[in-house]
């Protein structure tokens, strides 16, 4: 059975929208990598489907990047054992080839429009396009709005944080875990565990037990895991073990989750917004090693997060009904069949590559 993962490659956040498209794969250990272009409604999700099923029913691991402005639709597909991927290269994650049609090259779906009959359609294109981006320009003020009340509680949180103690649990965690040796050097890929979008806050802790049946949970409310995180990751890459480290979308620079499949060892972070959801092998609660004053405005902070981020994902929602509607509006005037054609073929030049 093939093994599939989950992952996103962009988050929306208080800075607007995070962006990890550039390290999908490295260019310089790749095969084949598909940037595909084409408008709203054209198929490049369907595309990335198609290939994605096709691929899991011949039995290659299948790595699902997901959108954050629509849980649903894809961003990306990797195929790691055939060193191939394909992406969405369009706005607001767009991609251009460094190694044209050696490693990476174009896949042109907008030769599937119906030219004439979509720029008939142009004004209702341009309204339908104004309204999607105006929406996400609201959720983004309500998401930066919701990161400094939460910014002020975490700084006054993480002074009470006995950080000496925890090294002290890493260290024994370190000890138990993490003595073997994987290889020379360890590789390290990014990804987003997950996003807030027009669902509310979506998060993949599905693809951690795929590859990781031993779990520790380190149960954070307050962004206190980030250093012992990247002390565990130093020494896992330093030990010759690949990981994945899964960074938050609010600050990239912080790890949330870190995998290593080679060890079936895993590191997530648990709370409120983002719950893990299952019996660990191990959870650390960081809150016991605060001593947290002002506990009623913390509370009071929460609920200002809370709200503020629940008006960020109803105009998230906003802007999904917008877009689809765009959607809608060029769906008539695309030869689906001609993109499902496409992607036949380019999924037999991938099974030729097993």
């Amino acid at each position: 059975m093939a093994l599939v993962t989950n992952f996103f490659a962009g988050a929306n956040s208080g800075e607007g929208f995070r962006n990890l498209f550039s390290e999908i794969v490295d260019l310089e250990d790749t095969y084949d990598f598909m940037i595909l272009k084409g408008g709203p409604g054209v198929g490049k999700n369907t595309f990335m489907k198609e290939i994605g099923h096709t691929m899991e029913q011949a039995g290659a691991m299948v790595e699902y990047l997901w959108c954050s402005g629509d849980p649903d639709s894809l961003d990306g597909v990797v195929l790691p054992e055939l060193r191939c991927a394909m992406v969405d290269g369009t706005s607001p994650h767009v991609i251009e080839p460094r190694y044209p049609a050696a490693v990476d090259r174009y896949v042109n779906l907008g030769q599937f429009y119906d030219l004439t009959a979509a720029k008939a359609a142009a004004e209702e294109v341009k309204a339908r396009t104004h309204a999607y981006q105006s929406a996400y320009v609201r959720a983004y003020h309500c998401l930066k709005a919701a990161r400094q009340v939460e910014l002020d509680a975490v700084a006054a949180v993480g002074k009470t944080y006995n950080a000496e103690h925890m090294d002290r649990r890493i260290s024994g965690v370190i000890a138990r875990e993490l003595r073997g040796k994987g290889g020379q050097q360890g590789k390290t890929t990014r990804r987003f565990l997950g996003s807030i979008t027009h669902k509310g806050c979506i998060w993949r802790f599905d693809s951690v037990e795929a590859l990781c049946p031993k779990v520790y949970e380190f149960a954070d409310s307050w962004e206190l895991a980030g250093d012992s995180l990247a002390r565990l990751h130093r020494t896992a890459v330093k030990n010759g073990w690949n990981t994945i480290i899964c960074v938050s979308p609010e600050d990239p620079a912080r790890i949330e989750h870190l995998l290593v499949p080679g060890l079936g060892l895993a590191f997530v972070t648990s709370n409120t917004h983002m719950d893990y959801g299952k019996k660990p092998y191990r959870r650390i609660r960081l809150e016991t090693m605060t001593e947290v004053e002002g506990k009623a405005r913390l509370r009071f902070q929460s609920r200002m997060v809370s709200i503020l981020r629940e008006e960020a994902v109803g105009a998230l929602k906003d802007a999904k009904q917008n877009h689809d509607a765009l959607e809608a509006v060029y769906n008539p005037y695309v030869d689906f069949d001609g993109v499902r054609a496409a992607a036949a073929l380019e999924a037999g030049r991938l099974l030729s590559y097993m």
